[in-house]
């Protein structure tokens, strides 16, 4: 499993548009890109990594209001077990007409053995 399959299937599920890296299709109204941050180790023990720590931004363009589709997404990922590491809001695009809002998001997967 990674952070990527599990993000873009509970978007999938929302419905709201995603893409990893660029929406390369006409932008609707509202969508979503997923962007890799990091890929580390984290909690050793005996000079071995217990798990790997996936982290990734998560970016919401909003023609409409952002706000509630913000709370959703927060609560639902904070209910899915992710950890949230930032949350801001980047500006208004004047030549786009989006609201730009920027979630940072982490989870710990076991490594396989």
């Amino acid at each position: 499993m990674s952070i990527l399959t599990e993000l873009i299937s509970y978007f999938d599920n929302l419905p709201i548009p995603v893409e990893t890296g660029v929406f390369s299709d006409t932008a609707p109204d509202v969508y979503v890109v997923i962007t890799p941050i990091a890929n580390t180790f984290g909690y050793f023990a005996d000079n071995r990594p217990n798990y790997d720590v996936q982290e990734v931004r998560i970016s919401l363009f909003s023609k409409e209001n952002y706000q509630q589709i913000i709370a959703q997404i927060v609560g639902d990922l904070l209910e899915l077990d992710f950890t949230l590491t930032d949350r801001r809001y980047l500006g208004y695009e004047n030549d786009t007409g989006y609201h730009h809002v920027a979630i940072d998001v982490e989870k710990y997967y076991g490594l396989e053995e």
